[in-house]
């Protein structure tokens, strides 16, 4: 993951990051980074909200309201594992499962769920990325 993100706005926000442990902090460093850059590439997204939702950082379209909440986090059974969080109202995991059937591993209709042992497959997660993003704009073609 290769992806540079923009600084911090929120105190709150980075120090959520900072309290993580290292693997999975430099993981979901890159996977924050991931999030802009590919908002930043996709028409009509705009800026990016990065604030705390449950205690764990999310990201929101405010601006142009064209997608769904992100949220990241590790997960709290595991000390290698971090997930992206999705909408659970929304079809998105399901999408996503059905599209990249072998490349996540998932739980339930919420999350994309990641181990920092294993490579993550950047072009499908960047796709999912900007399903959710765009998921109003895009909802009947999302199967909502």
């Amino acid at each position: 993951m290769n992806a540079s993100a923009p600084p911090f706005a929120d105190p709150a926000v980075e120090a959520v990051f900072n309290a993580c442990p290292a693997a999975i902090k430099k993981r979901l460093l890159a996977l924050r980074a991931t999030v802009f850059e590919v908002a930043a590439g996709t028409p009509g997204v705009g800026q990016l909200q990065e604030t705390l939702k449950w205690g764990e950082p999310a990201y929101l379209t405010t601006q142009s309201k064209s997608g769904s909440t992100i949220r990241m986090a590790p997960r709290k059974a595991s000390s290698t594992q971090y997930a992206l969080y999705f909408n659970c109202n929304t079809r998105l995991v399901d999408t996503f499962r059905t599209l990249f059937p072998t490349e996540f591993s998932y739980e339930g209709n919420r999350s994309i769920v990641f181990d920092t042992s294993e490579e993550v497959p950047m072009q499908a997660l960047e796709f999912c990325i900007a399903m959710a993003l765009t998921y109003h704009r895009n909802k009947t073609g999302a199967g909502a």
